[in-house]
């Protein structure tokens, strides 16, 4: 095996890449646009239905929608349009991780409610999710966890376009010898993210942050975020900034005795990939879980959980649970102005979850389908 043949190739690979990527904080620096929702005539909101239960559970929330933001769609001010095209078939037929007529096609919309997609085990095909946070530069991944019972009251706001995903399938290898990735932290992507952070706890009358990073580490990566999420602190003087290791807050989470004196957090992207999923599991499990994907300019909400292909090949795609969409539609509609059917939608989902129970989705037949729930929902909507 020629080795300096790999190796140049590898150089000149990360040349590249280290050029793509100043050019691109470069660009976050100058090119700022943003979206006020109560200045547009209408609001266009994209659907699309992704893979496996995708379909499923995202035509259950465009038919909540349509129930909820009833007179603003007769009066035009909403408008719901069905993204169709963003399959795993699709996008392996045009080797794209968004094809460029479906992304013209989101990019028409001011906000997108987003089913899961299917994410390919090896190969080049990139993550829809994290192509979509890249070309929409949806940097803010918010997802909040609330357990009354359990005095839990938890964001996380993740950075969304950088850390490991950014480069997550452009890593370099050399055959039958090693292979490594490229992890990602920029000034200003950084910066942005901790602002995030910190107008939420300023809004919302928390009065701690904690930065989730591998400081002591990953020293150049995480030692930058952990240093500019402190710098950004400084103008939040009202609010504690404290350091926690990844590993210690993972078993903070489940720990009992601490995990009430959390309230905000801040984390680099694979972090708060993992660490959120361990937080919706203490919340009753990922399928209880939204997310929301926030930039200046675009919004995108979705479930935290994947497409389960394994439902659809047993035929229990009907049993697949909309919770999460519901929850990512709750949020949504909060942050395109319309908070008071937002606080509505989470009262009757609180309702027929914690409450009534009078359906219950398990997943199989024993359990409701999610038509049934979502009817349930829509009924205890219209008597409030």
């Amino acid at each position: 095996m020629d080795e300096k043949k790999y190796v140049d190739a590898a150089v000149e690979q990360f040349r590249s890449i280290l050029e793509e990527q100043i050019a691109r904080e470069r660009k976050m620096e100058s090119e700022k646009k943003y979206t006020d929702y109560k200045k547009l005539d209408k609001i266009i909101i994209g659907i699309c239905g992704g893979d496996g239960i995708g379909p499923i559970i995202s035509a259950e929330s465009e038919r909540l929608l349509e129930f909820i933001l009833k007179d603003e769609i007769a009066k035009g001010k909403i408008e719901l349009r069905t993204i169709e095209g963003l399959t795993i078939e699709n996008r392996i037929a045009h080797n794209k991780a968004i094809p460029d007529d479906v992304l013209a096609e989101i990019k028409a919309c001011n906000v997108i409610l987003k089913a899961p997609t299917t994410t390919l085990k090896g190969g080049t095909l990139e993550s829809a999710n994290v192509a979509m946070r890249r070309e929409l530069d949806l940097y803010a991944n918010v997802r909040p966890v609330a357990v009354p019972d359990l005095d839990i009251d938890w964001a996380f706001f993740r950075e969304n376009t950088e850390g490991e995903y950014v480069l997550g399938s452009r890593g370099v290898e050399i055959p039958d010898t090693l292979a490594f990735d490229f992890k990602v932290t920029t000034n200003e992507g950084t910066k942005r993210i901790a602002r995030a952070a910190f107008e939420y706890a300023r809004n919302n009358g928390k009065t701690n942050v904690a930065i989730v990073t591998k400081a002591n580490i990953m020293k150049k990566t995480d030692g930058k975020f952990s240093e500019l999420c402190h710098e950004v602190a400084k103008d939040y003087p009202e609010i504690t900034a404290e350091d926690w290791y990844i590993d210690i807050m993972t078993a903070n989470l489940v720990n009992e005795r601490v995990r009430s004196n959390f309230q905000v957090f801040v984390l680099p992207n694979l972090y708060g990939d993992i660490i959120t999923d361990e937080a919706a599991q203490i919340q009753g499990g990922v399928g209880t879980a939204g997310s929301a994907n926030l930039g200046d300019e675009y919004a995108m909400f979705e479930a935290i959980h994947g497409s389960a292909p394994r439902m659809i090949e047993q035929g229990r795609g009907a049993y697949a649970n909309p919770t999460s969409m519901f929850k990512a539609t709750e949020m949504m509609l909060r942050h395109i102005g319309f908070a008071d059917k937002a606080d509505k939608l989470a009262k009757a989902m609180y309702h027929c979850l914690e409450v009534d129970k009078k359906y219950v989705i398990t997943g199989r037949s024993d359990g409701a389908t999610g038509r049934e729930f979502s009817d349930y929902l829509m009924e205890t909507i219209e008597k409030m």
